[in-house]
């Protein structure tokens, strides 16, 4: 089991995907501190390798002060403002989750699945029959998403030892009728 950490560290920690992670961190802690000082705002982030976007109606000096904020709040070890409870990773935790959940219960589980054979196709009043088990599959695997979506962040999807990351700039951009802006990061 260790050697498997092992490698899955590792694989993390590759500068470029090492890099990715701290940004989601500084994503995630500028949004905290977003939320903080307006918490009715909407909006959207999205990291990348240089940096992260930010996505709704937010000016850019208060963009900037809140990067800045929560960079320094990463650096002074307040980990958990590398988490976000809207964040993507908890929403591909959840539908994987109860999609797992629910496909086992409608196929009958890995050892039904095994013993078909083309001489017996599925029945649909089979599959109907198996409908309301791959409903609780689901429910139980969106409840288990809940607290496993934050742990998937903390290990796998940020890293909130930020290191000698450092914001360069924050740059707006209109796109049609939405505004973005793309907060560049080094280091």
């Amino acid at each position: 089991m260790e050697k498997n950490k092992n490698i899955a560290q590792r694989l993390l920690d590759q500068p470029m995907l090492s890099r990715v992670r701290r940004n989601h961190a500084l994503e995630h802690a500028t949004m905290r501190v977003l939320a903080e000082r307006n918490p009715h705002r909407r909006l959207i982030g999205r990291s990348s390798l240089w940096g992260f976007y930010v996505y709704g109606d937010v000016s850019t000096d208060s963009l900037f002060e809140a990067a800045q904020e929560g960079l320094r709040r990463l650096r002074a070890g307040q980990r958990e403002m590398a988490i976000h409870p809207n964040c993507g990773s908890n929403l591909v935790v959840s539908g994987s989750l109860a999609g797992i959940g629910a496909f086992l219960a409608l196929s009958g589980g890995f050892a039904s699945a095994a013993n078909a054979t083309e001489d017996r196709p599925s029945r649909w009043s089979e599959w109907l029959a198996r409908l309301p088990m791959a409903c609780l599959a689901a429910t139980i695997g969106l409840l288990l998403a809940q607290p496993l979506g934050p742990l998937f962040q903390a290990y796998v999807t940020t890293r909130p030892d930020v290191g000698g990351l450092q914001i360069v700039s924050v740059t707006r951009e209109q796109r049609g009728r939405f505004m973005a802006h793309y907060v560049r990061t080094t280091g």
